[in-house]
């Protein structure tokens, strides 16, 4: 049995598919296709039911991938111990954010990089989950901060934080953090919100649902700061965290408030691997990100309720 076999065995599992696995991997479906065969001939146990429209996890296969899951855990947790901790910090490192959070973290990671380790190259990639999740998978970024990945069986994530949402309009529009705001009382009001591929979107929408309200959704934008210029002059409001628009409150350009019966929440995660040796560098990117997470936390710039400094779960 090769840990090759076992990565092999997580991708699969995970995406349901051979071609996607082999896509996301960079090797030849054949060639995976082979290494689930030996290893299922090894156990004497079939692992997948195939079918047209993929492969599903057997029962018996269910139970190995835990265990698989759990050697590659045990694998990086020697190579941790192992590790030489005065060795200096170089090389490059690529650390993925959501944009919303690109905005408030970049800034303090580059100063924490350039006092403690300042040979260090760092590459900062904002985008959407999803793209951060495939490049993640793909080993083109080390590291990455997400929205709610789900079951991602290829992934050790460690829970950040759960953000608040915040109703936000134009500085006359007399919102306050004092006061909350009805999620009912949207019903009617012109919305401005990014498009249905955005995992905000979809917490918005279902908490209308929940307050049995129609949200009018007058424009739709991905670019936040689009959203902010909208409502800045008057155009509608919109939901946002608070973190990337706190400038933006303390000097009037915009008001916010939190919004109840329901309150939009969402959970971030900090999100490494699980097929691949997590370095040094890399190990020491998600203390300091989540360090500046629990700073910003604590000064009232980032509404939300820290979830722990956990060690690495496999979710």
């Amino acid at each position: 049995m090769e840990l090759s076999q076992l990565r092999t065995l997580i991708h699969v599992a995970e995406l349901g598919s051979l071609s996607k696995a082999a896509d996301r991997i960079g090797i030849a479906q054949p060639a995976l296709s082979r290494q689930i065969r030996m290893l299922e001939e090894e156990l004497s146990v079939r692992l997948f039911t195939r079918h047209g429209r993929g492969m599903v996890l057997t029962d018996k296969g269910r139970e190995i991938l835990e265990h698989a899951t759990r050697v590659m855990t045990e694998l990086e947790e020697i190579r941790a111990t192992a590790a030489d901790l005065d060795a200096p910090l170089r090389g490059r490192i690529s650390i993925g954010f959501p944009p919303t959070v690109a905005d408030i973290l970049s800034l303090p990671l580059v100063a924490a990089f350039g006092k403690s380790h300042p040979q260090v190259e760092l590459r900062l990639v904002g985008a959407y989950t999803g793209h951060l999740l495939d490049w993640l998978h793909r080993g083109e970024i080390d590291v990455a901060i997400l929205y709610d990945p789900n079951s991602a069986r290829s992934l050790r994530s460690e829970p950040l934080l759960l953000e608040k949402l915040f109703l936000i309009g134009p500085p006359d529009s007399g919102l306050s953090s004092e006061r909350p705001i009805p999620f009912k009382d949207l019903d009617g009001k012109r919305i401005l919100l990014p498009s249905t591929r955005h995992g905000l979107r979809t917490i918005v929408e279902q908490c209308a649902v929940e307050a049995g309200i129609a949200l009018h959704i007058a424009v739709e934008a991905d670019s936040y700061a689009t959203l902010k210029d909208l409502v800045r002059h008057g155009h509608g409001w919109t939901i946002l965290p608070l973190s990337p628009i706190h400038d933006d409150i303390e000097a009037g350009r915009l008001a916010a408030a939190p919004l109840t019966g329901p309150a939009p929440v969402r959970q971030l995660v900090l999100s490494y691997p699980a097929d691949r040796p997590v370095s040094r560098l890399t190990r020491f990117a998600g203390e300091t990100i989540a360090d500046i997470v629990a700073d910003q936390v604590e000064r009232k710039i980032w509404p939300g309720q820290l979830l722990g400094r956990s060690s690495l779960r496999t979710v």
